[in-house]
């Protein structure tokens, strides 16, 4: 951003011009820009957190649960008795967020796209909406898109999960198998990554200022 579109949001922010229920833009940038300009922080920050090794696991908001299938077999095999344990249970959550991490590296680059090239046809509203209105609308042109590119990613990471614990659990549970496990965890990852968008969304709003971002201060600063 060039030093004369600098002044000009910094004299719209002191004069108070940007007022959003009346001014649908200011010199230079749209509103629409400052939309993408938050998508884009908000899933660039999103995605960096959950592709770190444990990206998913040790993350309050992404951290993918057991399935309910696994929530206690009360079998009397052998596996069964493996599968309450509380050792291998964690053994268990930590790979199938792992797979879950493999899903979301598939996801970020058509997040990405989607951010560059989404029509934003009323962008006043999403910005005057609630903390996480811009992820809501991005989530609801995108669909099934996420889940759709991810569930092979997914899948292949739990047939290949280190120590055989994938198959041994499943092997613990009747009538489950590796397709059945792979969406649903397709599914809780697609949940995660837009809960972790939003989140980080929410941050953006709560306090622009720490973006450094002229724009986002000149829009989300005064909006809120």
């Amino acid at each position: 951003m060039d030093l004369g579109r600098r002044q000009i949001l910094a004299g719209a922010m002191a004069g108070g011009i940007l007022a959003l229920p009346a001014c649908s833009s200011i010199p230079g940038f749209s509103l629409t820009d400052a939309i993408r300009r938050l998508l884009s922080l908000s899933s660039q920050s999103a995605f960096a957190q959950l592709l770190q090794p444990g990206g998913f696991y040790d993350s309050n908001v992404a951290r993918i649960a057991l399935p309910d299938r696994f929530g206690g077999s009360t079998g009397s095999g052998i596996l069964s008795a493996v599968l309450r344990s509380s050792a291998f249970r964690t053994r268990l959550q930590k790979e199938l967020n792992r797979a879950a991490e493999k899903g979301a590296e598939r996801a970020a680059p058509l997040v990405a796209d989607a951010v560059r090239n989404v029509s934003i046809a009323d962008a006043a509203s999403i910005v005057r909406g609630g903390p996480q209105a811009a992820t809501s609308f991005l989530r609801g042109h995108m669909g099934s898109t996420l889940m759709d590119a991810m569930l092979p990613g997914v899948g292949d990471a739990l047939r290949f999960a280190s120590d055989d614990v994938v198959s041994h659990a499943i092997r613990a549970v009747s009538g489950f198998d590796i397709g059945a496990l792979a969406s649903d965890i397709n599914q809780k990852a697609d949940n995660a990554i837009w809960a972790s968008i939003g989140a980080e969304e929410a941050a953006i709003r709560a306090d622009p200022q720490k973006t450094n971002d002229p724009l986002l201060i000149g829009v989300f600063g005064l909006g809120g």
